[in-house]
């Protein structure tokens, strides 16, 4: 079987929500020497998607939907030390606030981003989740922060992102960091809108943006 027949696998295991079937499936695909953020990437998020879908469509409920975050759970478990072996150590890139807005309980895809920042020589700082605006800006001050990082996966909880650049902006900082968002519910026209420095549609581009984001915050403080 090759690459694509087990990310296809891999998939399906997490749209089945059959746990076993996925860490037999992960432990297979390393096996077979594929690189275990492909194995998230090209495997097990593509599943997560269809699951999202099937729930907002009501096709699955909230029984269905924990079961498969806690097959993609277990199998992060196993590949996130993979991961951070290869990741090494080295001079830190950037400090990074990161959380998911007030109101939204959300987790998985900021775990994702969290250990792909720090893997990618990041500093983090992880608020977790349903985070007041308040606490992103201490917290980015007393660290001395780079970057902001906001998730939101609920269309509802979308205005905590837009709430703490207003109070940035209210508190003479707007300047001082770059901000961030992402998540399911946003898109680059809601960063726009809020006047966000990035987003990003998936963890991997968002490290991606981090780089540019703080390439242009030491350039604009030179």
């Amino acid at each position: 079987m090759g690459d694509d027949g087990i990310f296809e696998e891999l998939k399906q295991s997490v749209i089945d929500q059959d746990e076993e079937k996925v860490l037999a499936t992960v432990d297979k695909a390393l096996a077979a020497g594929v690189d275990a953020r492909k194995v998230i990437d090209d495997g097990l998020l593509p599943g997560l998607d269809v699951i999202g879908e099937q729930f907002e469509c009501e096709e699955i409920f909230l029984p269905e939907l924990m079961q498969a975050a806690l097959a993609f759970q277990s199998a992060m478990a196993v590949l996130e030390p993979k991961i951070r072996e290869s990741g090494g150590e080295g001079p830190k890139k950037g400090r990074i606030v990161l959380g998911t807005v007030k109101g939204d309980l959300h987790s998985i895809g900021k775990n994702i981003l969290r250990l792909l920042f720090e893997t990618s020589g990041y500093e983090v700082w992880d608020l977790g989740i349903d985070v007041d605006l308040f606490k992103f800006i201490d917290k980015a001050k007393e660290v001395d922060a780079d970057i902001i990082a906001m998730s939101a996966l609920l269309t509802t909880t979308l205005i905590g992102q837009k709430d703490v650049i207003d109070a940035l902006g209210e508190q003479g900082l707007r300047d001082k960091y770059r901000v961030m968002v992402g998540g399911g519910a946003t898109t680059e026209e809601w960063a726009q809108k809020i006047g966000a420095d990035g987003w990003a549609p998936s963890a991997y581009e968002a490290v991606t943006l981090a780089a540019r984001l703080v390439g242009a915050q030491a350039g604009s403080a030179a």
